[in-house]
């Protein structure tokens, strides 16, 4: 049991949001095997509420130029769920330390705005990852729904890690739901969640060169005797 467990902590420690892709694609193969594990996420009486759009070669390259263009021309938001009221305490400390890591690591300075700009643009461009799934779930079944389909995301990039593919899940195409819906054809009984860009890792690129923190457990554990 202690074996397994240390599995699984490495490959919790392995898994990190990747920023910068080669283009090489995943085989279908493969991409198949990381949907089969994930599938095996618990979901409120069974109801496995997740659907996944996956994209490849040109259908990737489409829907990013539509997304991208988007994000440039700062077409107003349409979220299909509600955004975060906002970040306060330990996750906006937590928040922020993410967006430094990421500009100390790619060289960008604090005040250069116009540099920031170019790298959330780089959100829309999924990382010149060469596939995206985005992921749905059922409008009639609310925030459980979307909260299932959490476990299914995680056990996605935990899966597309073991085989050596690296993923970052991105709330961001969220904003662009009316869009993301008209691009791929989804139905409109469906909510639009997130995506996961996932690809070969650009190893080299600096973007991926830092990893976030974790909370201890002390932090997370409320043992109530």
């Amino acid at each position: 049991m202690t074996q397994t467990y240390d599995q699984l902590t490495d490959l919790l420690q392995a898994r990190y949001s990747c920023r910068a892709f080669r283009p090489d694609p995943v085989p279908k193969e493969s991409i198949t095997q990381i949907v089969s594990a994930a599938r095996h996420v618990p979901s409120w009486c069974n109801a496995q509420p997740w659907q996944v759009t996956i994209t490849r070669g040109a259908g990737t390259d489409a829907f990013r130029a539509a997304l991208l263009e988007a994000a440039s021309a700062d077409t107003p938001v349409a979220p299909d769920l509600p955004w975060p009221a906002g970040y306060s305490g330990a996750y906006a400390e937590r928040r922020r330390t993410c967006g430094f890591q990421l500009y100390d690591a790619v060289g960008i300075a604090k005040s250069d705005r116009a540099a920031r700009r170019a790298q959330m643009l780089r959100n829309y461009a999924l990382f010149d990852a060469p596939h995206v799934a985005i992921v749905t779930a059922p409008a009639e079944l609310g925030p459980y729904g979307a909260m299932d389909c959490g476990g299914f995301i995680t056990a996605f990039t935990l899966a597309a890690t073991a085989l050596g593919v690296a993923s970052i899940p991105q709330a961001a195409i969220a904003a662009y739901a009316p869009l993301v819906r008209e691009t791929l054809a989804l139905p409109e009984d469906r909510l639009v969640l997130c995506a996961i860009s996932f690809g070969y890792a650009d190893e080299t690129h600096p973007a991926n060169a830092f990893r976030t923190e974790r909370a201890a457990p002390s932090d997370i554990i409320d043992w109530k005797d």
